[in-house]
């Protein structure tokens, strides 16, 4: 379950997603130099190996630690993309490329935004999309896209090998239903995107803003219900009826588990990321394909460290149990942090350093204070019976 957003005018692109998934499924930032293979290569995505192709791009990715693909990411002509599950009326594949493969492999291909339609469908239509996407879960769905870069968006939806694509004019936004009158009306399923809430997001979302700056759109990431500070727990689903996601229902449980806003113009591509879950008190941080954080906070080739989303997560899950009470005792630092880099971006490496420092600050503080449970009954049972 997440959430894309583009903004297309004539100076710039905004573009910003939330990645909302299993609870506990790490999601860290890649990044990978490039590179140039033999003729004849065999590339292992999540489920499947294609053929490689002679020299892929730079990228920078978020993605899951399990998997191959990734949630969102860009690579080093600006091209950025976020992807969504959607449930359609289509047969789901029990192999072959997942979305997030899919997303992956378009930006190590492409150097345009249109090519990278071009890319997608070829994939779709060679190889079929399909696999499960789930962490513990079992999920197959097929995928929706916001793909950027710095001079124009498009929004490309999918059907199993079926596709549709719209040039975005505007704001524009998706969360976990087909958008396109056409074919949405000939390929959803109806019933499984209305579980998804997907319409009430996005309208939260295109309701919120007409002419974003960047810090709208970490804003509009940071969303909760009716525009509350903290998040409200549905006894079915949660908050998963807000951008900014949170788990806690007795039948679906899903997360923000990252986050990435970027400013692209033919001129600069800056790229913020909280390589975090809950955004809502989280820092977004620069992050500069050029000059990624170390190894610590960005892994390189196979590696996988998660030790700084983890981090966060006992961060979080202390202070989510009672907001009002909590959040006085970080919140006025961490924005004023946030602030500050907006108007003077540090470096990377210096952002995310910062941010290691002050979670632990913060997390010391939030231990040696008696914290009386608020939740509904059902939140306070979910997250007692999670597990790292």
């Amino acid at each position: 379950m997440c959430d894309t957003i583009v903004f297309v005018d004539k100076q710039k692109i905004l573009f910003a997603k939330n990645s909302d998934r299993e609870v506990n499924e790490p999601q860290i930032l890649l990044w990978q130099p490039r590179k140039t293979y033999a003729e004849g290569e065999i590339i292992k995505c999540t489920h499947i190996s294609i053929p490689q192709v002679r020299e892929t791009y730079t990228i920078l990715i978020s993605k899951p630690t399990w998997m191959w693909g990734a949630e969102m990411g860009t690579n080093e002509f600006g091209v950025t993309i976020g992807n969504e599950a959607v449930f359609t009326n289509q047969p789901y594949r029990k192999i072959g490329l997942t979305g997030m493969d899919i997303l992956r492999l378009a930006l190590e291909r492409s150097a345009t935004a249109k090519q990278a339609c071009d890319t997608i469908i070829q994939l779709i239509e060679t190889y079929g999309q399909g696999g499960n996407c789930g962490y513990k879960k079992t999920i197959y769905y097929h995928n929706s896209y916001i793909i950027a870069d710095p001079t124009e968006a498009y929004v490309l939806e999918t059907a199993d090998k079926h596709y549709e694509i719209e040039k975005v004019h505007g704001f524009r936004s998706i969360s976990n239903g087909l958008t396109i009158p056409s074919f949405k009306e000939k390929y959803s399923d109806r019933m499984k995107t209305f579980f998804t809430n997907c319409e009430h997001r996005r309208n939260i979302l295109e309701k919120a803003t007409k002419n974003p700056s960047i810090t709208d759109m970490i804003n509009l990431l940071r969303l909760h219900k009716d525009g509350k500070t903290y998040p409200e727990y549905n006894w079915l689903h949660g908050g998963m009826d807000a951008p900014c996601m949170h788990a806690g229902g007795l039948v679906l449980n899903y997360q923000t588990t990252a986050s990435w806003v970027a400013e692209l113009s033919p001129h600069q591509c800056s790229h913020w990321v909280t390589a975090t879950s809950t955004p809502c008190i989280s820092l977004f941080k620069p992050v500069n394909i050029s000059q990624p954080p170390n190894r610590k906070f960005c892994n390189q080739d196979n590696e996988v460290y998660s030790e700084f989303w983890w981090k966060h997560e006992q961060f979080q899950r202390l202070a989510m149990k009672n907001p009002p009470e909590t959040f006085p005792l970080f919140i006025d630092e961490l924005k004023q942090t946030e602030s500050e880099w907006l108007n003077t971006p540090p470096d990377p490496e210096t952002a995310f350093s910062t941010h290691e420092q002050l979670l632990q600050k913060w997390i010391e503080k939030l231990s040696q204070t008696h914290i009386h449970d608020t939740r509904p009954l059902w939140t306070r049972y979910f997250w007692k019976r999670i597990t790292t």
